[in-house]
């Protein structure tokens, strides 16, 4: 579309693109001018991008003071508008808060849903319904404050069960002075108001009054209910240094990104939020904060001391402004993240992870991973096999070699493949490789060759497979080797080609797919060599040895690791091994020289 950027002014503001009438996307600008110009330069930047440029058909902008007074109004607009293209966090339709029934002589406490607290005697809101259960459950164990319905309420004759679990003082009944429940409905207020700390400095004070007072019952009362709030700190806190943080954690893998956000009070999960978002939303972290920092909180009572992000976005200092100007309330807000709280932060991670994996199934998983390989490959395929070759032996005995297939659809067990290593091979891994690539490649006419090859292996073994293919077959898979890292670290392994290094991110789908068939057909081979060797034990020449059992052969072979090392070895020698006796020990020895 033509577009006269003249009418664009250079102020700070938001921009909607609309197309057949309806707003697709709405964004801000700390200059709008070149904000918006920037969507219909010549250059291809994102597919996102592209389809708003291809689809726009009117622009309309307004202008505001600061750009952190956009960022406000632009949050304001997209929950209104709903835009095609903005990110959209689905909210629920309401949020479980903590209710007071202050109406009432004896008020009762309860869980209230609602989108917006009606009045003061709404604590909130929570991140969950659990953790508002789990909250109201501390307060009756600390206050002893009613839960039920003022219909319960009115028809008691006597003290329900709560007041014997010492969770309710049965007003009910009158056990406690309407003075005395209006102090525990104040000091319950308080608690969620305030830091634990505040709380039993407070009960410290008001218990050392009423000794003083020479009310010891009430004081005895008191000293109770700190010791309850102990017991709940120390049950549930798990960083009690941490006392108003919330972490949010956002990641991405196989163009699907996870949100997790965790918020502590006090020591204590107080409950978590998720999010799953099509998309890498990585791309633009700024947009991707700003949008749940100011959906996830309603009010300033909501807020925390300190918001931690595990990834810093490029403008913080305009979230951090536009927070201060919407709440009037100055808070931390860093991507920094300590040793004290690097446990709970990978915590929020792992959920993160998960709300992705829950989300996606197998076969998404690898077709994303072999698109991945096959952009860091340079192959144009649209399906791709991989067949995994290894080789494991025990002290070059039992050797087997073992072939795992996958495809697209993830490890196709129908397909894998085990071979037995020749005595003469037994033992030298590089000559064991030669072995099975030739008999593979000469089953290729009943079973076809994959697109690639992966060994286990460094040069040698590349070079190995390399040679056997340009021999035997006309036309060769691809042939890559993953060569194991300095002291075995895995991120420190790198694919290797007939070309020579393959750079590829260690983090990225298709290197942890091209891992995943190496360990698999290294389970594959040291499970088969180890059933092998169960077998070749179990069948010897030492079942034709009076008084040998299925433990005491299976103790020689462990400690000797051959027969032949058993037939030269001498009394003494067989009298190290666990369970075998002189006589035992004479019987081998006169048995293998007869």
């Amino acid at each position: 579309m033509a577009l006269d950027l003249k009418q664009v002014p250079n102020t700070p503001g938001i921009y909607k693109f609309f197309s057949k009438n309806k707003i697709i996307y709405i964004g801000k600008a700390k200059n709008l001018r070149k904000r918006v110009s920037s969507y219909f330069g010549k250059s291809f930047k994102d597919r996102k991008t592209y389809q708003i440029k291809t689809l726009t058909d009117n622009i309309e902008t307004f202008s505001t003071n600061t750009e952190a007074e956009a960022l406000l109004l632009e949050q304001s607009l997209i929950k209104e508008n709903l835009p095609r293209f903005n990110i959209l966090l689905r909210d629920d339709k309401t949020y479980p808060y903590i209710h007071f029934s202050m109406d009432h002589k004896y008020p009762s406490i309860s869980i209230k849903r609602s989108k917006h607290a009606v009045s003061n005697n709404f604590f909130g809101p929570f991140i969950s319904a659990q953790a508002v259960k789990a909250t109201i459950k501390d307060l009756q164990k600390i206050y002893q404050i009613r839960n039920c319905s003022d219909t319960t309420f009115n028809n008691r004759s006597r003290p329900c069960i709560e007041h014997q679990m010492q969770r309710c003082s049965a007003p009910c009944v009158n056990l406690i002075s309407e003075a005395s429940y209006q102090a525990d409905i104040a000091s319950s207020q308080h608690y969620l108001s305030s830091s634990g700390k505040q709380t039993k400095s407070l009960m410290i004070t008001k218990m050392h009054k009423l000794a003083d007072q020479q009310e010891f019952e009430r004081a005895q009362e008191i000293k109770k209910r700190i010791k309850s709030l102990d017991l709940l700190q120390q049950e549930q806190s798990i960083n009690s240094s941490l006392t108003s943080v919330d972490f949010f954690t956002c990641v991405s893998k196989l163009d699907r990104t996870g949100i997790c956000i965790l918020s502590i009070r006090d020591g204590k999960i107080r409950g978590t939020k998720t999010y799953y978002l099509k998309g890498n939303q990585l791309h633009d972290t700024d947009s991707l904060f700003q949008s749940l920092i100011f959906s996830y909180y309603q009010n300033s009572f909501s807020l925390p001391k300190k918001i931690i992000l595990n990834i810093k976005p490029p403008n913080l200092p305009l979230i951090k402004k536009a927070v201060k100007l919407k709440f009037e309330k100055k808070i931390s807000i860093s991507a920094s993240i300590n040793s004290n709280i690097r446990k709970l932060a990978k915590l929020s991670k792992l959920n993160a992870n998960q709300v992705i994996d829950n989300r996606i199934n197998k076969a998404d998983k690898y077709s994303f991973a072999i698109k991945d390989l096959l952009l860091n490959i340079g192959l144009k395929r649209k399906n791709l096999t991989i067949e995994g070759f290894d080789i494991s032996h025990h002290g070059g005995q039992d050797a087997v070699a073992s072939a795992v297939r996958f495809s697209s659809h993830g490890p196709e067990k129908k397909d894998y493949r085990l071979f037995n290593i020749p005595k003469e091979f037994s033992g030298n891994d590089i000559a064991s490789m030669r072995h099975v690539l030739e008999r593979r490649i000469n089953k290729k006419n009943i079973n076809p060759l994959p697109d690639i090859i992966l060994i286990d292996g460094g040069k040698l073994q590349l070079e190995v497979a390399l040679s056997a293919f340009s021999v035997l077959a006309k036309k060769s898979p691809m042939i890559l080797s993953i060569v194991k890292g300095s002291k075995r670290v895995r991120s420190t392994e790198t694919i290797l080609s007939r070309d020579g290094i393959i750079e590829m991110s260690k983090d990225s789908p298709g290197f942890l797919l091209l891992q995943q068939i190496r360990d698999e057909s290294h389970r594959f081979a040291i499970t088969s060599n180890r059933k092998k060797k169960n077998k070749s034990i179990k069948k010897s020449s030492l079942d034709n040895i009076k008084g040998l059992g299925p433990k005491k052969k299976k103790d020689l072979m462990n400690y000797f690791k051959s027969i032949r090392s058993i037939k030269s070895a001498s009394i003494d020698d067989l009298c190290k091994v666990s369970g075998i006796s002189i006589k035992l020990a004479k019987e081998i020895n006169i048995f293998y020289r007869s």
